[in-house]
């Protein structure tokens, strides 16, 4: 069994097996992420979510379990959403209570732990909490505390009934990110369960249409909060909003730094009046005089070291608003009086914005003009805001964990889909290198003792004919039983037809002979390391091997005319197997373009693929393959090297032949590979090589 921290910083290495759902993963927390920002209905958000995480990690079940928030039913809960595969059952509306579950996971769930377990017969000690498991099908699960604030809301359970299973890092992290998204989304639904609350209490005191008018605007402010998890927008609209909204002469942000000093990061100001942000600039102590007062007149008057001595004090708790509606009548020290003067306030409300539970900063509303006398449901609303301002940072921060981590992910998945080609690509020459090879010396075997012993076959065939003809002249009175045996194997036939047969036998162990050395050729399994060779072997080679489809023996096409047109080249060092493997990959892609075109009926010419080879003047060597094909469409030339891009249906071609080209000709051999094509009217390949002339 696994126990993760809550918030673990650690990075996981993605496997391969895992690698092709990571596309998949960040758009399931992407869709997550939006429902949250989109949706205030948390019924919504758990559907959407247990969908979405058990789709993508193909297991048998996942659930949403609750704890009862009635006292006397502590640790007893049930399941209150689910989605699970047809062949395990459902456990919604499932009721728990298990004495080990409260004994062994009560104080782990508490503190954000995650428990995996791979085999609940394996991994689990306690019986009781194995028959509980067994109860529900479960042969192995994850489970992930859901956490409201501080208290143990629920658990995010993934099941696994159909067998054990060993959960992968990545999965339990994945399930962990989303886990902790569900803790931000029951908060803002409490903010907004606590608002509904507070918002009617406020309807009974005030006149309704008062009322009405301020649940808008708080609807209003909350929303443009929500719909950006831009900071900086959402500092601006905020302050703006409620600055008209209270008929103020200033609202600002105030950010705290680890020490207690600060600055204002955002602030909105009716014309005429000293801009903070401006000021701060110009002289950086305005920001600091709050923290030179260590802010006891803000908290605690009376307590001159309350800030440090306590950590915030209420304000770390969320507990503590200040309203002052004349600065000179509260009984403030001459050093703060002096900070708000500094300000232009003659009154002001100031509310604690909290992030993660800790003081983050202030939302600060002055009346400079004069002194106000400020209302219960102007404060309510602040707190409102305030709240909604440390979801949005929480958000903000979440947000960019998410980007970050999908720039990783992206990042890393380019890289495995490289090395994925690589690999696959490598293990395919390989092994069609080692079938080449061993199918040659297979053949080579039989066919070199077949063709070294026609000869004597031959010679031997001769005498016995020779032998007979003697004979036969030496003794013209043959007798009876010599001439009927005779007149039966037709001699004279035979004498005819076998140094015919011996020919042709002949010729057919030449030609096996010679495919035998273009597959060695081809293969060059001896040949690892750079080595001088003849690029028109290799090409010669490479069309002999594909010469059963340039014949188009197997189809009712034109069998396709191969011109080749050579010049006199010397040896070049490279890699002979990985060169052989690019001119099979693009005459391979040559005869699919043109088999395409008969197929659709718009070839009329001879199917033609043309191959040059010259020198050229930056001392390389240049190979030219093109086609009268159907071509490639406007705008592909620059993607068709891209691994996994393809032209072709699916089904027929993986993307990775001119991918692993493109690699082999510019990245081992230093080369240059492009391609120059037009929509119906074929396509061709420059292939350039530098040229190092073998001594």
């Amino acid at each position: 069994m696994k126990l993760t921290p809550r918030k673990s910083k650690k990075k996981y290495q993605l496997d391969m097996a895992f690698s092709h759902n990571v596309g998949g993963k960040q758009k399931a927390l992407s869709r997550v992420i939006a429902h949250i920002r989109e949706s205030l209905d948390i019924n919504t958000i758990f559907k959407i979510t247990v969908t979405e995480v058990r789709q993508l990690l193909n297991t048998d079940r996942v659930g949403v379990f609750r704890f009862y928030p009635d006292p006397e039913l502590e640790w007893e809960g049930e399941f209150i959403y689910e989605d699970v595969g047809a062949e395990s059952a459902s456990i919604l509306a499932t009721k728990m209570h298990d004495h080990c579950f409260v004994q062994e996971f009560t104080k782990l769930y508490r503190e954000g732990r995650i428990t995996a377990i791979s085999d609940i017969y394996q991994d689990v000690a306690s019986d009781c909490h194995v028959k509980m498991l067994e109860k529900f099908q479960v042969r192995a699960n994850i489970a992930v505390p859901l956490m409201k604030c501080q208290d143990l809301w629920g658990l995010l359970c993934i099941h696994q009934c159909s067998g054990p299973r060993q959960w992968e890092a990545s999965e339990i992290e994945f399930v962990q990110l989303i886990a902790e998204h569900l803790g931000v989304a029951l908060q803002q639904a409490d903010y907004i369960e606590q608002m509904k609350l507070q918002s009617a209490q406020l309807a009974q005191a005030k006149a309704r249409e008062k009322a009405a008018e301020w649940q808008k605007t708080i609807a209003r402010t909350i929303e443009k909060i929500r719909q950006s998890l831009d900071l900086e927008n959402i500092f601006r609209t905020t302050t703006e909003e409620l600055r008209k909204l209270l008929n103020s002469d200033r609202v600002a942000i105030y950010r705290f730094n680890p020490d207690w000093s600060g600055e204002f990061v955002f602030e909105a100001v009716t014309e005429g009046w000293v801009t903070l942000m401006e000021e701060q600039l110009q002289r950086p102590e305005l920001g600091d005089n709050i923290s030179e007062c260590k802010l006891k007149d803000l908290i605690e008057p009376s307590t001159d070291t309350y800030l440090q001595d306590t950590g915030g004090g209420r304000f770390a708790k969320g507990e503590v608003y200040r309203v002052c509606n004349d600065i000179y009548q509260a009984g403030f020290s001459d050093c703060y009086i002096k900070v708000l003067e500094s300000y232009q306030a003659k009154a002001y409300v100031i509310i604690a914005i909290l992030y993660k539970h800790k003081i983050w900063g202030l939302l600060a509303v002055y009346q400079n003009t004069e002194t106000r006398d400020w209302q219960e449901d102007e404060v309510y609303l602040l707190t409102q805001v305030s709240s909604q301002l440390g979801v949005a940072l929480q958000q903000a921060e979440l947000l960019k964990h998410t980007q970050h981590q999908k720039e990783e992910i992206t990042k890393t998945l380019k890289e495995l889909q490289a090395t994925q080609s690589q690999l696959i690509q490598s293990e395919k020459m390989a092994g069609l290198g080692q079938l080449v090879a061993g199918v040659a010396h297979e053949i080579n075997n039989p066919i070199s003792f077949i063709y070294g012993n026609i000869p004597y076959v031959n010679n031997y065939a001769q005498d016995l004919l020779k032998f007979i003809r003697v004979y036969q002249e030496s003794y013209p009175q043959l007798t009876a039983e010599f001439k009927q045996q005779v007149a039966s194997l037709d001699l004279d036939f035979i004498a005819d037809d076998l140094p015919k047969m011996l020919n042709s036998m002949m010729s057919g162990a030449t030609r096996i002979r010679e495919l035998v050395l273009s597959l060695r050729i081809f293969a060059r399994l001896d040949q690892a390391e750079k080595k001088p060779i003849n690029l028109h072997e290799g090409i010669d080679s490479t069309l002999l091997i594909l010469q059963n489809r340039l014949l188009q023996t197997e189809t009712n096409f034109s069998d396709i005319q191969v011109i080749k047109e050579y010049s006199n080249l010397p040896n070049i060092f490279c890699y002979a197997a990985q060169i052989n493997q690019v001119f099979l990959n693009i005459i391979n892609n040559a005869i699919w373009a043109l088999e395409k075109s008969m197929a659709d009926g718009k070839l009329t010419d001879q199917p033609k693929i043309w191959i040059r080879t010259k020198l050229t003047g930056n001392n390389s060597v240049l190979i030219c393959i093109a086609d009268n094909g159907c071509g490639i469409d406007e705008g592909m030339e620059s993607r068709i090297f891209e691994p996994f891009f393809t032209t072709k249906e699916p089904g027929e071609g993986t993307g990775l032949g001119l991918s692993v080209s493109y690699q082999i000709i510019v990245e081992k051999h230093g080369g240059q590979i492009k391609c120059v094509s037009e929509a119906g009217k074929g396509c061709e390949f420059l292939i350039e090589i530098p040229l190092k002339i073998s001594s």
